[in-house]
């Protein structure tokens, strides 16, 4: 008896040791496939080399009872194998998703760690001009009254800049961590542009820049909310203002296209470095030098107006990308345009 055992035993290993080492090696040759294949190779690994075995004690002989074990294997086989593949693909979604929200959870700590290096730097630097200045008023001196009037105006223009900051860093963590909430309505972006470049003209006076604007007659309307639509636009222009050299020219257009409004904002501007075109949407990134903005009279820029843009744009379900033209560089926005049924 126990010999007939040991023979049994030789010969389920004979039969089903030889699938086992085919079925790793076709995993080996598949590993750089699907998790599909490798799951439906899993489910016929076991499941051949049980019918080898079988068929190795049997020796070679086909009875009913042989049959009726590969029927069995056939009709566990046809369950098991559509059941792996639908299993194979939940994995492969699974694991795509936990690559991408790994992917993205790195991406935000690298950019927390980007703001915190940028806060501590620029926020330091009004702060700084702030506390010389008051100290040397308190300390009275300076005795000159034009001389106090210029520190007292220095004083207030870096307090806007800081509290300028102050508010960018807030809009940006709400639009981080989801709590944005946008009240949207038709809004139509010919008027939001009208309202932009005469907000702007001003600014574009001052720093010897021509502020223009095109659009259509008929109206371009989209669904969003229009004191964000109008940051969106006016962070672009501030932008543009910034990086346009006196003399230059800064154009804004809107048009439609496939079922889309569009909103571009053109300037003369020594354009963007190819290296910092991917990165040119996150926070406080500022490239090189060409388009490092700095403080000056044209404004307070925080260095988060694009990622405030690029977010508020994401938020109405829109695109907005930057590309160097031939003179100058493009921002265009891309809105869902709105079904004039909506509108009613």
């Amino acid at each position: 008896m126990p010999n007939d055992i040991f023979a049994l035993i030789g010969y389920a290993l004979a039969g089903s040791v030889p699938v086992m080492m085919l079925g790793a090696l076709a995993m080996r040759l598949t590993h750089n496939r699907s998790l599909t294949t490798s799951m439906v190779v899993l489910v016929l690994i076991p499941t051949l080399a049980t019918l080898a075995g079988v068929i190795a004690v049997s020796g070679m002989m086909f009875t009913d009872e042989l049959r009726r074990i590969g029927v069995v294997l056939a009709v566990v086989t046809t369950v098991a194998v559509p059941t792996a593949i639908a299993l194979g693909r939940a994995q492969a979604r699974k694991t795509v998703w936990e690559r991408q929200m790994l992917e993205q959870e790195r991406a935000a700590e690298r950019s927390r760690r980007e703001l915190v290096a940028w806060v501590s730097h620029d926020l330091r630097t009004p702060l700084a001009g702030i506390r010389a200045m008051g100290e040397a008023l308190v300390d009275g001196v300076i005795a000159q009254p034009e001389t106090i009037e210029r520190y007292a105006h220095q004083i207030v223009h870096e307090t806007h800049r800081l509290s300028a900051m102050v508010d960018d860093l807030f809009e940006m963590s709400k639009i981080n961590s989801g709590a944005l909430r946008l009240s949207f309505e038709p809004v139509d972006l010919r008027e939001l542009i009208d309202e932009v470049t005469a907000a702007n003209q001003p600014t574009a006076d001052h720093a010897q820049v021509a502020l223009h604007a095109r659009q259509p007659q008929t109206p371009i309307l989209v669904a969003g909310s229009d004191r964000a639509l109008t940051r969106v636009l006016t962070n672009l222009v501030a932008n543009a203002i910034e990086h346009t050299p006196p003399g230059g020219r800064i154009d804004l257009s809107a048009g439609t296209a496939h079922k889309h409004a569009w909103t571009c904002v053109d300037d003369t501007g020594p354009g963007i470095d190819p290296v910092d075109l991917p990165r040119i949407f996150e926070v406080a990134y500022r490239g090189t030098a060409a388009r490092s903005p700095a403080a000056t009279d044209t404004g307070t820029n925080s260095g988060m107006g694009l990622a405030i843009a690029a977010g508020l744009v994401q938020a109405h379900h829109g695109d907005i990308t930057a590309h160097n033209r031939e003179v100058g560089c493009r921002f265009e926005i891309r809105l869902p345009l709105l079904d004039p049924q909506d509108d009613e």
